[in-house]
């Protein structure tokens, strides 16, 4: 199938975006992997993707911020079924609202999420499936439960996880869960529809989106869990991230403390 490119105009909780489909709506799951910039990382990560045969159980949704290094080219070739190009505002919750809304229009059942810089177990998408299949709503990847793997983590961030992120989380969620910081999930499109969890609103700019949706299933009864996976650092090598520095961290902890205080729920106000 030749490559179909669609634009879609903005609207309240969406961005714009550009669609560019490679092919059509093969699977009842997808991934949505969000990406800026990732250069050989995404591309290293599609690969491993390709040979562990996630394109034949899950259509994979590349969610682009707008990347200039030229990696997101060719992506039809890398098993990617559909390339998400945002062009409205917003940075990480604005590229993940764009891939939920179109995922939901294009009818998955559930939706996975990863990041694009190669450091998780991409080959565990089976094991995110099997969970929505059963009925969870909410599946969170952990490096710190029994089964998990967490190779060279820093150890600043392994405490910041362990100590900080992960209590308030669960505190605000009323469920304990051990790596929050971590993006790669599962979601119902139950729980991604539901007006309760209000998903597409434009107070979800940055990193608010995925600290809210660690605790809003178990918030409004919606079955959660959390499954084991791998997440590797590179060794010797500068941490992949796009948090950093004290005015970064700083932001992180006032998305805690509003998240705790329900600010980011339907009909609040930040």
């Amino acid at each position: 199938m030749a490559s179909c490119v669609r634009r879609f105009r903005g609207k309240e909780g969406v961005p714009a975006f550009l669609a560019e489909e490679y092919a059509p709506k093969t699977a009842r799951y997808c991934v949505c992997i969000p990406v800026i910039n990732e250069g050989e990382r995404i591309l290293k990560e599609l690969d491993r993707a390709v040979a562990a045969g996630t394109p034949d159980i899950a259509d994979i949704l590349i969610c682009d911020g707008g990347s200039t290094d030229h990696s997101t080219e060719g992506m039809d070739r890398r098993g990617v079924n559909t390339l998400l190009i945002k062009q409205g505002p917003g940075k990480q919750g604005a590229q993940l609202r764009m891939g939920f809304w179109f995922a939901l229009k294009r009818g998955y059942q559930g939706i996975i999420t990863i990041d694009g810089n190669n450091k998780d177990s991409i080959e565990d998408i089976p094991a995110f499936i099997e969970k929505l299949e059963q009925g969870y709503d909410f599946v969170q990847g952990s490096r710190f439960i029994r089964g998990g793997r967490a190779v060279h983590t820093p150890l600043m961030r392994y405490w910041a996880v362990r100590l900080i992120h992960a209590p308030f989380i669960s505190v605000t969620a009323r469920h304990w869960f051990t790596d929050t910081t971590n993006a790669y999930r599962g979601y119902s499109s139950r729980y991604l529809r539901s007006r309760q969890a209000g998903v597409f609103r434009d107070i979800f700019v940055g990193y608010e989106l995925l600290a809210y949706l660690s605790v809003r299933a178990s918030q409004i009864g919606l079955k959660v869990c959390e499954i084991p996976v791998r997440r590797e650092y590179p060794a010797g090598e500068k941490t992949p991230t796009k948090i950093s520095g004290f005015r970064g961290n700083l932001e992180i902890l006032k998305i805690l403390f509003r998240n705790l205080a329900g600010k980011y729920r339907p009909g609040k106000r930040s």
